[in-house]
Formats: C-alpha cells, sequence, structure tokens
C-alpha cells in the first residue's frame, strides 16, 4: 500500500504496484485516447504516476480552464474524445468555464476529476485541503452527466460508460470523480486488455421523415439553416444533396460555418445576422433548421418572424421548439438528413413542384441577396475592417484550421469567413474569454498525433488573450506550432462599441496591457509587431516557422452596423 502523510496527502513512498491510477490509463488507452491535458494536483497523483506507466502523451497547460479549452480544440480538430485530467477543490472548479462551451457546443469529452479520500465525503466537514460539499454538483450544469467511483474495480466500466456517453448525440463532455485512496491503493483487478464504446444510436422517426417530405414536396421557397449540429453529425454531404434537390438557399450559423460549401450557388454563406437575410429566411413556405436552437445570433436577435412551416432537427429533445414552433425531429442530425435525403430522392421531390421565389429562381436570389449584404457593408466606411479579414483569409493556407476568442475579428469572422478545406471554431457556444489560443493548441496537437500537418492560428483580442497569455509556456515547452494572432485595440473592443453606442460613452472597458512581443520573447516564443496592412505577410511567414509564435497587430477595427436595430 501506497504511504501518505495525512497532513498533507502527499505519497511518502511509491511502489510498482498497479493502482487504481493504472486501471484509469489502461482503460483510456484501451478506448484510444492518445493524449490528455491538464495539471498535476496533490489528489490527482496516483494519475500521474501511472502515466509514467502507460503511453499516454500529457500536455500541461498553466491554468486549468485552459487546459479545458485544449481538450476541446483537440476534439474539434481531430474528431476524437478530448481527455482532462483535472485536481480537486480549485482545479477543478477553474476548468468550469471551459467545459461551458464545450457543453454549449457539444463536443465530447471525458473528464477524469480527483477527489478527496473516501472518508472525507459525504456530509462530514473533516477540514481536507480542497474539500468541497459535492464537487461533481459543481460540474452539473456544464457536463452531460456526473458520476462518483468509490470502488477501483468499478473504474473501467465507468469510463467506457463515459466514453460512449461522451460520444452520443447530443455529444458533450462528461466528468468522472475519483477519490485519492481509490487512485493510490493497490488493486487486484487485472490489466485492461480492451475497452468498446459505440455511439448510440439516435435515428429520426420514419412517421416525421415522411411528414418533412410531404411539406418540402409541395414547398415552392424552401430554405435551409445550417447550425453546428450539422458539423458535429457529420451531415455535410447530405445537406449538400438536399439543397440541390430541393434548390433550397442554405446559410449556416457561426457554429455551422463549413458545412456548406462557401461559393455555391445556393449558399447564402455566413450572413446570419444581416436583415436581407432575415428576410429571405422569412419568406421561406419551409424552412428546415438543422441543429440550432434557433437563438440570439441566429435569429437576428430575436427579431427574426418566420412565416412558413418550420422543420427543426436537433439530437438535444430540450432544443427542439424553444423558441419557434415546428415540426420537431429529434435525431442526431448525419442520421436524420441521411434519412430525409433518401426519403426526397424516393419521393422525386426534385421534380414535384417548381422552386421559385414570386417569380426569381432561388439561385438568383442567393446572388441579389448576397449583393445586397456586400454593398451595405460598403456604404458603412469599413474598408480597413473588410481589408483586414480579406488578408488573414487569404494568408491562410485552405486546409488550415483556425481558433477564434471572443473578439471583434471573430464576430467578423462569423459571418464573413470562409473556412474552404479547414475548419472553423469558436467560442460561440457559451461565449466566455480566453479560448482562441488554448484551443489551438489542442487542434494543434491533435492533429500531429494523427500524423497531419499540425500548424493552426489563433485569433485574440488584447482583452481576451490575457486570459490565456500564461499558455505560451505551455506552447514553448512542447513547441507546438500555433501561430496566435493578437489584435490589439487597448480594451474589450466589442464592449466598448456597445456602451458608446448605447450610452454615449464606455465605462471600465479600457485596458492597460503588456508588451505582448516582450512578453511573448520571454516564453522564448518569437514575436513581431506589425501594421494592418502588414498582416497578411506576416502570418504566411510565421506559417512557415518551426513551434509557436506571435503576431501583434495594433488597431481598432469596428463592427459592421447591427440590422436588428433597425425601424
Amino acid at each position: 500500500m501506497i504511504d501518505f502523510d495525512p497532513g498533507t496527502a502527499a505519497p511518502t513512498r511509491g511502489t510498482d504496484q498497479r493502482n487504481g491510477g493504472d486501471l484509469v490509463v489502461e482503460t483510456l488507452e484501451a478506448l484510444g485516447a492518445k493524449t490528455v491535458f491538464g495539471i498535476p494536483g496533490q489528489h490527482a497523483l496516483g494519475l500521474f504516476d501511472a502515466m509514467g506507466r502507460g503511453n499516454l502523451h500529457f500536455v500541461s497547460s498553466r491554468v486549468e480552464n485552459n487546459s479545458a479549452f485544449a481538450a476541446d480544440g483537440y476534439s474539434r480538430a481531430t474528431g476524437e474524445v478530448g481527455v482532462l485530467f483535472l485536481s480537486t477543490g480549485p482545479g477543478a472548479l477553474t476548468s468550469l468555464a471551459g467545459l461551458q462551451e464545450a457543453y454549449a457546443t457539444g463536443v465530447p469529452m471525458v473528464v477524469i476529476a480527483s477527489q478527496i479520500p473516501l472518508e472525507g465525503l459525504g456530509a462530514r466537514r473533516k477540514g481536507m485541503l480542497h474539500q468541497l460539499d459535492d464537487q461533481k454538483a459543481s460540474a452539473a450544469n456544464v457536463t452531460k452527466s456526473q458520476r462518483l467511483i468509490q470502488h477501483a474495480s468499478g473504474i473501467p466500466s465507468a469510463i467506457q460508460d463515459a466514453w460512449t456517453e461522451a460520444i452520443s448525440s447530443p455529444q458533450g463532455p462528461v466528468w468522472i470523480e475519483i477519490p485519492q485512496n481509490v487512485l493510490l491503493d493497490p488493486i487486484m483487478v487485472p490489466p485492461v486488455e480492451d475497452a468498446l464504446a459505440e455511439a448510440a444510436d439516435n435515428p429520426p422517426r420514419v412517421e416525421l421523415i415522411r411528414e418533412a417530405v410531404k411539406w418540402l414536396s409541395t414547398a415552392e421557397r424552401p430554405a435551409i439553416i445550417a447550425g453546428g449540429g450539422t458539423r458535429r453529425g457529420r451531415a455535410e454531404k447530405s445537406l449538400l444533396s438536399i439543397a440541390e434537390q430541393l434548390r433550397a438557399p442554405v446559410i449556416c450559423t457561426p457554429g455551422g460555418n463549413g458545412a456548406f460549401p462557401w461559393k455555391h450557388e445556393l449558399s447564402l454563406q455566413s450572413w446570419i445576422e444581416d436583415r436581407y437575410m432575415t428576410d429571405v429566411l422569412e419568406d421561406a413556405d419551409v424552412l428546415i433548421v438543422i441543429g440550432s436552437s434557433l437563438g440570439e445570433v441566429t435569429s437576428n436577435y430575436f427579431t427574426f418572424e418566420p412565416r412558413g412551416r418550420i422543420i427543426q432537427i436537433d439530437a438535444e429533445p430540450r432544443v427542439l421548439e424553444s423558441n419557434r414552433p415546428g415540426l420537431g425531429i429529434r435525431a442526431d442530425a448525419g442520421q436524420a438528413l441521411a434519412a430525409l435525403d433518401e426519403a426526397l430522392a424516393a419521393a422525386g421531390a426534385a421534380d414535384t413542384v417548381k422552386r421559385s421565389w414570386h417569380g426569381t429562381s432561388p439561385e438568383d436570389v442567393v446572388r441579389e441577396s448576397l449583393a445586397k449584404v456586400k454593398a451595405r457593408l460598403e456604404s458603412q466606411d469599413l474598408a480597413k475592417e473588410l481589408k483586414f479579414m480579406a488578408d488573414i483569409r487569404e494568408a491562410v493556407p485552405a486546409d488550415m484550421q483556425t481558433f477564434w476568442d471572443m473578439t471583434i475579428s471573430a464576430y467578423w469572422a462569423w459571418s464573413c469567413w470562409d473556412a474552404r478545406e479547414g475548419q472553423f471554431h469558436s467560442a460561440q457556444g457559451a461565449g466566455g474569454l480566453g479560448y482562441g489560443f488554448p484551443a489551438a493548441i489542442g487542434g494543434a496537437v491533435g492533429l500531429e498525433t494523427a500524423g497531419k500537418p499540425g500548424r493552426v492560428l489563433a485569433v485574440s483580442g488584447d482583452g481576451s488573450s490575457m486570459y490565456s497569455i500564461s499558455e505560451l509556456a505551455t506552447a514553448k515547452q512542447h513547441n507546438i506550432p500555433v501561430t496566435w494572432l493578437i489584435v490589439d485595440d487597448g480594451g474589450y473592443g466589442i464592449l466598448r462599441e456597445y456602451m458608446v453606442g448605447a450610452f454615449g460613452k464606455a465605462t471600465a472597458t479600457e485596458l492597460a496591457r503588456p508588451d505582448f512581443v516582450k512578453l511573448a520573447e520571454s516564453f522564448g516564443v518569437p514575436a513581431r509587431r506589425v501594421s494592418p496592412e502588414e498582416v497578411g505577410d506576416a502570418l504566411k511567414e510565421s506559417f512557415e516557422a518551426d513551434g509557436p509564435n506571435v503576431v501583434v497587430v495594433e488597431t481598432l477595427l469596428k463592427m459592421f452596423g447591427p440590422t436588428h436595430l433597425d425601424d
């Protein structure tokens, strides 16, 4: 048995005998995990000791919230399950904002949190370090489920079940707690040889697909909103086929960005916050909504008033009809769209009715709507912003994945970013600051683990970058190929703009900030400061370098004018 000092709960001598921590590592490896993110902690030492006997690659962040973002980015970039190791109390609690983003966006993760020894659990207040009344209850709002394992023999099955739940739609993070002594005590359980986790089936009901086909077969003006669930369900191929059968214009939400080809003749792209697009969607006689609640951004801030019927497809039953009544189909988006695609083809829906928007073809409606958006933008003195975003897009390789913080550049990207063959990732699910850089770290690690080029781009503002600035040490320590673009406008730029617009002045939005170039260099990370006009060339050069690097641009960007406030 491993001894530990009751005053500090720290091990006083080691052993080669297998313990509960070994079961955790063995099970994760059997399930296919390759990388773990987190920070060592006192009650979690059994996990980290066991990793030394296994094959998992550990990436040590500097703040637990950033560890959660990194595991999230790893999962989004690879399509695999992100794994997170947490210590007890403050360590576990610090991760919660990152887990909220994963939960809101449907990112599959398995979170292994340590716990105080078993004798401290329950209603007793023994005064143990990091003790909480019910630690897992703190995670209840940001994870699909929470488990407390009290016996080592239950570890393999619990992790296997958690993994299955994480990958089953609606996907999301799952929380497991293991007390310190369960991790440290020697075990009689044999080594884990195999573990199997398969996503639970979540198909659409047959009668609902049949009803949807009836609606769509007679629709003259069908349209589609592709939300994040479209990407999570890997439904892009079916979406394209359905859109072409119906000649239905398609618009992507920020989460759905990349689900439909940007330059397709039916693509309304992602200008979801523009009134011209809202007008088109309101005019649809049947609107298919996939993997979206028609929430704040997607509804152009709840000004959206559809006049036609709605078919809403979502794996999360709580989302269905949460904002608008319709034909709710609870199903995985991939399975639902595959079934709908097949049923439409069998019914000959492409030939049953002429698709016409009051005498105008769907393709012309798309062209005219995009032209109206372009003209509106060009009338708003936004030449600098349009060129800045275009220069970034031109510099980024077509297949590079990008990770965006909650900053003005990202709000532009929600609408104007053509993901091409890469993937677009942002923190629009929960909307917390600090996501971009640590998520990019996780994404780059995941891509390299999968044998792919790992270079990714992270974009942050000066305010949001300070949430994750310490992760420069992580990037340097592991030589992670992340290029971090920091757009420095001296404060919380979007809040400044909101407050000036609403109240005529901004309060508490201005920030003292470091010299980002010198700060990055102090971590041993190459950095440069460039003008807005130089950002494209600077990024191209940075993408060719090895390891992490930073590009800082000092500029004040404006947002395009909101259209939901128009009279």
